[in-house]
């Protein structure tokens, strides 16, 4: 197995396409490494936060195909922020045409934080396209979750969270999705927008162990905010669009995946119980769960982990052994 200890480079040769959903949608895809390479799917989070080039430095471009795509109303698809139809059941068929267009038969899943919830529930919707499962910051979609993340953050980030509810009632914080979307939803384009960013920048400064805040400014433009925050309340005040406990119960559908989990015992986003269970009702699943290590797939244990897993992978499904199911076959 390698021991490879230093990022691929993200800045590589970029093969990309759009495909169209129908209804008025279109996917952007863009793809690196080699054309006939072991399938990578990498699944962003947020819902909305679209496509990172930095899960190019995870990846051997001279191993794997590896794809990315901005879900639907995300990043360069259109329109953006756009929830109309936007549902997990549609981004799961979305994933699945994506999929049939790129002639994939089989491929590796990996996906971060939302990205964790729409893989596992792809991967659950089509368990024989799947090779294997790579879940960082594990989301599950459940209630109890999203309690922690209106009510629990604030008490480790009291700050921050002023910060994010100033001039809010305290009805209106105890409820802050709920309110934040009458907001990002509305009328007023200006009080939309500083909804957005305030919403968006308190998950994104818990999200790491040492933010960079002039960096998350200049990345929260008001296009980006308003469009990112619009698809997170859209998902939250619909439960992700999952039955109670979805994701856990149907579990048995992908036991015979291999599943490799990594997490942050310092992930305040995405707590660290959520993977800690998944694991435990997965058999076989292996559990990387890092100390003084946060949310971001960019900090140096996650990183490491991430890399250390792909290059184990490449192991598992060498190219003599994948055939066809690297190269581009009929759906």
């Amino acid at each position: 197995m390698s021991t490879r200890q230093q990022p691929y480079p993200k800045d590589l040769p970029v093969r990309s396409g759009r495909l169209d959903l129908g209804d008025g949608y279109d996917l952007y895809h863009e793809e690196t490494g080699r054309a006939d390479g072991v399938p990578v799917l990498s699944v962003h989070g947020g819902p909305g936060a679209g496509l990172d080039p930095g899960a190019r430095c995870f990846h051997d471009p001279a191993h794997y195909r590896l794809i990315q795509h901005d879900q639907r109303g995300a990043g360069a698809s259109r329109p953006s922020g756009d929830v109309r139809r936007n549902t997990t059941p549609l981004l799961i068929e979305d994933i699945e045409r994506l999929r049939q267009h790129l002639g994939i038969e089989r491929w590796i899943l990996s996906g971060g934080s939302w990205g964790t919830t729409l893989a596992l529930a792809y991967a659950q919707a089509h368990p024989d396209r799947c090779l294997a499962l790579v879940l960082r910051g594990v989301f599950l979609g459940t209630r109890e979750e999203m309690h922690w993340v209106n009510q629990g953050m604030r008490m480790l980030f009291p700050l921050e969270w002023q910060r994010c509810v100033e001039g809010l009632s305290l009805a209106e914080q105890e409820h802050l999705h709920s309110t934040m979307h009458r907001r990002v939803f509305g009328a007023d384009p200006d009080l939309a927008v500083d909804a957005a960013r305030r919403l968006a920048k308190f998950e994104w400064l818990c999200a790491s162990m040492e933010p960079d805040e002039a960096a998350i400014d200049e990345e929260l433009t008001p296009e980006f905010a308003l469009s990112y925050s619009r698809l997170v309340c859209h998902y939250v005040m619909s439960d992700f669009f999952l039955g109670p406990d979805q994701l856990v119960r149907d579990l048995r559908k992908v036991h015979h995946l291999p599943a490799y989990i990594v997490q942050g015992r310092c992930d305040w986003v995405c707590p660290p119980w959520s993977a800690v269970r998944l694991h435990q009702a997965w058999p076989g699943s292996r559990l990387a769960l890092l100390p003084l290590t946060s949310h971001m797939a960019s900090e140096p244990a996650i990183a490491a982990e991430l890399l250390r897993t792909m290059e184990e992978l490449k192991t598992r499904f060498p190219d003599d052994r994948f055939g066809s199911s690297a190269r581009r076959t009929t759906a």
